[in-house]
């Protein structure tokens, strides 16, 4: 493989791993939080696209209106999500809110199927975003560029708010110890919520990019990416938002280069997620960045 052809695969892993870490930063917000794993994170993040889409060519708004009121919307969808499927569960045993998760997650697809219809529908690409850059011998579309600078940028203004802010202080202390947090006097609901709807908005920005990158939606668009973001975020360490975005990254790399290298392995492209994470599992079960914890029962 020559130096180009070398660059030009880093290049789309380093796109398809920024999407993947995107995503599985909303599953580690949560996990930080509640020790849960919300299952319906991937349904969000297919809401995201179908709603953008409707924006676009039923309201017929600018694609960046579109895509605000698409992160808005499906921000404000994950806070409902929780008050309803998780918040009434949150004293229970852990196995009924995981339960109830799952359960979320088939009620969003068989809802999004009826509704926005089973047949899959063409996401309407910006011009912009449809351009192809040429940088040296490399060539890339320019949503390929743009998405690991989005990443970044996001990731950046979340961790401001995590280590620089009282709400992320809060975050951090319902995370340490949620019942402790509520004797500070800190709103634990509020938080939870705030959580929520940020761990959705970073989903339904990640629904939106792979629409534009992927221009295709259908009502189970979710279910793959979903389940390699919260592989990622296993990998990288779970409840580390750090670890997340690496194991993001670290995922699109091992998918793409595996399938430069052994074009024949192409069929099998998405079980090297769950290879890497038997691998990982097995040397490091904490993650990669992850530290080890004594369960609560």
């Amino acid at each position: 493989m020559t130096l180009d052809l070398f660059l030009q695969h880093l290049s789309n892993a380093l796109s398809l791993g920024s999407l993947y870490a995107l995503i599985a930063i909303g599953y580690t917000m949560v996990y930080g939080i509640l020790r849960l794993i919300n299952f319906a994170h991937g349904d969000v993040f297919m809401l995201g696209g179908y709603v953008a889409f409707y924006c676009i060519t039923l309201v017929i708004m600018p694609w960046w209106v579109g895509f605000i009121v698409a992160f808005g919307l499906t921000g404000i969808f994950g806070v409902a999500l929780e008050r309803v499927a998780y918040r009434p569960l949150r004293e229970s045993p852990r196995i009924s809110i995981m339960i109830s998760a799952i359960g979320a997650s088939f009620l969003i697809e068989n809802l999004a199927t009826v509704i926005f219809g089973g047949r899959p529908k063409g996401f309407p690409v910006p011009v912009m975003f449809n351009q192809v850059v040429h940088l040296g011998s490399v060539s890339a579309m320019s949503i390929s560029l743009f998405i690991p600078v989005l990443t970044a940028a996001l990731l950046a203004a979340l961790l401001i708010i995590v280590h620089k802010t009282k709400t992320g202080m809060a975050m951090r202390a319902v995370s340490t110890d949620l019942a402790a947090a509520r004797l500070m006097a800190i709103d634990v609901n509020q938080i939870v919520s705030f959580t929520f709807g940020t761990g959705s908005v970073l989903a339904a920005i990640g629904g939106v990019m792979w629409a534009v990158k992927y221009p295709q939606l259908n009502p189970t668009m979710g279910m793959i990416p979903g389940l390699k973001c919260f592989i990622a975020a296993v990998i990288g360490g779970i409840g580390n938002i750090g670890g997340a975005v690496l194991g993001g990254l670290l995922l699109g790399f091992i998918e793409i280069m595996i399938i430069a290298f052994l074009p024949t392995l192409t069929g099998y492209r998405d079980a090297f997620a769950f290879v890497l994470l038997i691998l990982v599992l097995l040397l490091k079960p904490s993650g990669l960045l992850g530290k080890n914890q004594i369960e609560k029962v």
